[in-house]
């Protein structure tokens, strides 16, 4: 009796804790297996039962930090990001967070050791604690294969069902997978024939400036009012904008950039993709930068990181990036010590600049060149724009949403939407006459963002907190159209850049081209059969090497 009442007590709290009825007879088998698995052990029903409900609370807690963290949920493949730099990031970036993680990890082991020395019913013979353990294996394996449980890998953004999400990870072979050679979740058995190339509109090749600002999202996105300049910044009105769907929250700058510069999701790899710059170095062999070096164009980064950060430089020279400047490189009058204290886009826009306009000076050669910021990085907590500038911006940002970290945010993006105007004023009178496209846009949302979601109570949207903004810009070119455009995903950005300069199209750019009807604002997230085929062509051509110098092989 005693053990049927713990065991309905156990399960009652996994239910409050899952928030889900359909997934809730999966979680309620793997709460068994688990128990009938640690029965082995500690040879008793009622240690057993408890044990098996901490430790699911346990996962539940840590993928709802995760969540919280990222919009995303606790899975198996994600255990390698431990042993990845990620919990010293956190420990940097998210202190009270992570102190909150080690009193629950107290808190488990303390309630463990006293249910493993204070709990103890009767034990039970080995051989029933093995046919308890088959039968068990029998029920979740059943329920293992049920439509509702093979559908968890799409419910990774929906804060619910953390504890059978994780579960459901341990029996998927698509999560195993990622601990090995890299592994496409969208991908059909059968390709897609590629188009033909599609010819340039003009004879005009325009430089293509791409940047990314770090942690910028549009605060319209939360109903939030934002000032005429802001506005003008992320929707300008002599150009293109929309709402930008990014595969990342809260960090991970890398995997947009792969997105953009490869026209892949980095979701699409699982966990690997927090890991692509790295394992990815020599693997992907059609990017953005290779097909505009194709047509002639001088291809060049410049990043607010160190070269020695991650492994950019190695990445970058890969997809064919020829010319990679990082900020310790930059040369005077930038600082590169000064600027890091707070990361300024004011400081290094005009750096970017100043590169640009030295290499294009007497070079009439078309150039692309891809900048990474990193002002708005969080945490929003210290102030980072100088006491005395942009006071009004953080008095407007205040009165909209009385938190101190939004006030942050917003205050560092008028700095950089006035700098950003800049840019602009620069570029137009010190080349009156060279024809630019200029491309911006947001990586991913700040983690400050859960929290104005939850004090505004909208309306539940799992997809929110993976949109930003992109922009696009043009500077004497005359056939250029502004206005609104369509939302798109990040893996359509560069494609739709390349549209927007005129310039020729690959047969694999054209193929990305004509899959956006089919994918319209998501692509990972898109059930398109066309796009999974079209990955199996680019696998098959050896344009993507998803097995180490599978090249060499061949």
């Amino acid at each position: 009796m005693i053990s049927i009442l713990i065991l309905v007590t156990v399960i009652a709290v996994v239910a409050l804790t899952e928030r889900s009825v359909e997934h809730l007879p999966f979680a309620v088998a793997a709460l068994l297996f688990d128990a009938a698995l640690l029965l082995l052990f500690v040879g008793d029903l009622e240690r057993s039962i408890l044990l098996s409900g901490v430790l699911a609370i346990a996962i539940a807690g840590i993928s709802s930090v995760k969540f919280h963290h990222s919009a995303l949920k606790l899975t198996v493949s994600d255990l390698p990001l431990a042993f990845a730099g990620t919990v010293p990031f956190f420990v940097l970036q998210y202190p009270r967070m992570m102190l909150g993680v080690l009193a629950g990890a107290v808190v488990f082991i303390a309630a463990s050791s006293a249910i493993l020395l204070y709990a103890a019913g009767s034990p039970l013979p080995i051989a029933f604690r093995i046919l308890l353990l088959c039968l068990a294996l029998i029920v979740f394996a059943k329920a293992s294969l049920s439509q509702g449980v093979r559908s968890l890998r799409l419910t990774l953004t929906q804060g619910r069902s953390f504890y059978a999400t994780f579960m459901a990870s341990l029996v998927d072979p698509a999560c195993w997978r990622q601990f090995g050679a890299l592994a496409l979740s969208d991908i059909a058995s059968e390709p897609l024939p590629l188009r033909e190339g599609l010819p340039a509109r003009s004879a005009c090749s325009p430089d293509i400036i791409v940047v990314q600002h770090e942690s910028v999202f549009d605060p319209r996105i939360f109903d939030l009012p934002v000032e005429p300049s802001v506005e003008a910044f992320l929707s300008p009105p002599d150009g293109e904008f929309g709402r930008l769907n990014v595969d990342i929250f809260g960090g991970g700058s890398w995997q947009t950039e792969f997105s953009l510069l490869t026209g892949l999701s980095s979701a699409s790899f699982g966990s690997s993709g927090y890991y692509l710059f790295q394992k990815g170095a020599g693997r992907f062999h059609s990017s953005l930068p290779r097909s505009l070096a194709s047509l002639g164009y001088k291809t060049s980064l410049i990043s607010s990181c160190r070269r020695a950060f991650l492994s950019y430089d190695k990445f970058y020279g890969s997809i064919g990036i020829d010319e990679r400047i990082f900020a310790d490189e930059l040369p005077p009058p930038f600082d590169v010590r000064r600027f890091e204290a707070t990361n300024s886009d004011a400081v290094f826009l005009d750096a970017v600049i100043d590169a640009y306009a030295k290499r294009v000076a007497h070079d009439p050669t078309p150039r692309f060149l891809y900048a990474l910021t990193n002002f708005n990085h969080g945490p929003h907590n210290r102030q980072l724009v100088p006491p005395g500038q942009f006071e009004k911006e953080r008095a407007f940002a205040a009165a909209s949403f009385p938190d101190a970290g939004y006030a942050e945010y917003y205050t560092r993006l008028a700095q950089t939407a006035s700098a950003w105007q800049g840019l602009k004023e620069r570029l137009t009178n010190s080349f009156p006459g060279r024809p630019v496209l200029i491309v911006h846009y947001g990586d991913h949302q700040p983690v400050l963002t859960k929290q104005i979601e939850r004090q505004l109570k909208l309306s539940g949207d799992h997809r929110r907190p993976f949109r930003t903004f992109y922009a696009i810009e043009a500077l004497n070119i005359p056939d250029f159209s502004p206005g609104r455009g369509a939302d798109l995903d990040i893996a359509f950005l560069g494609t739709v850049a390349l549209q927007r300069a005129g310039i020729a199209l690959d047969p694999v750019f054209a193929t990305r081209a004509s899959l956006l009807d089919d994918c319209g604002d998501a692509y990972f997230a898109s059930a398109s059969e066309r796009k999974r085929r079209f990955h199996r062509t680019l696998v098959d051509l050896g344009l993507i090497d998803l097995v180490p110098n599978a090249r060499q092989a061949r």
